[in-house]
This record gives C-alpha cells, sequence and structure tokens, in this order.
C-alpha cells in the first residue's frame, strides 16, 4: 500500500475530507457527498428533553439559525423515546414537524445506537 492509499484510509476512518479538494475538482457526486455527511458525526447536537412543545420549537429554531449561519453540516437533536408520553412520542413528532418547515433542513434519519437511537434524529442542513 502507498502513501496515498494509507493517507485515504486514515482520511476515511477519522471521517476527515478536504473541503477545498472536494470543490475545486469537483471530485464529489451529489451522491457521494450525501453519503459522506450521513455517515459523518454530527456537528453539533441539542437535547430538548423535558421541554414542552413551546419551548423546543424556539430550541429548535435558535439551534438551526445558530448553525446554519456557523456553515455546520449535520445536527443531532435528542428528543427521547417517549417513554414518559402517554400515546405517541410528542417531542419526535415536534422534531419531525420543525423539520418539514424548516427551509435550510434537508434529509434527516434516526441516531445510531451509540448516538440515541430512537430517541433522537440526525439532520442535514441544505
Amino acid at each position: 500500500m502507498n502513501f496515498g492509499e494509507i493517507f485515504d484510509k486514515w482520511e476515511k476512518t477519522n471521517e476527515i475530507h478536504d473541503k477545498d479538494m472536494e470543490s475545486a475538482s469537483g471530485r464529489f457526486s451529489p451522491q457521494e457527498r450525501r453519503s459522506r455527511l450521513r455517515n459523518k458525526k454530527p456537528d453539533a447536537e441539542i437535547d430538548i428533553h423535558g421541554l414542552i412543545r413551546e419551548e423546543a420549537w424556539t430550541a429548535l429554531e435558535n439551534f438551526f439559525n445558530d448553525s446554519k449561519a456557523k456553515g455546520l453540516e449535520k445536527l443531532l437533536v435528542i428528543h427521547g423515546k417517549g417513554n414518559h408520553s402517554a400515546g405517541e412520542a410528542v417531542l419526535k413528532r415536534i422534531v419531525m414537524e420543525f423539520i418539514e418547515h424548516c427551509p435550510f433542513a434537508g434529509e434527516s434519519g434516526r441516531g445510531k445506537s451509540a448516538a440515541g437511537g430512537e430517541g433522537a434524529t440526525w439532520i442535514l442542513l441544505k
């Protein structure tokens, strides 16, 4: 294995990429970029456990606006599994509603087991 291959493997293992190379060469297709973003660790996270609907919505607005202004790409919202809710998970539903209304919230998915699993949602920013 040559140095370039070792370095590429190290970059991938450590979730490091060269944004300058990406934009200058057009090296990554939109599908590759989305795949990279899906697999990277979130740039920031917020925990909205224990908040009521209005507090959660305001916290999400502030978090998303600040994150967008900072140029972040991937966020994690920890909302809990709804074990203490009567019926469905209230905060998870609020997060889904917020994502639908936020103009720069893109693809989303369930957090990995180590990042909350069913009790967390990751979001890619546009």
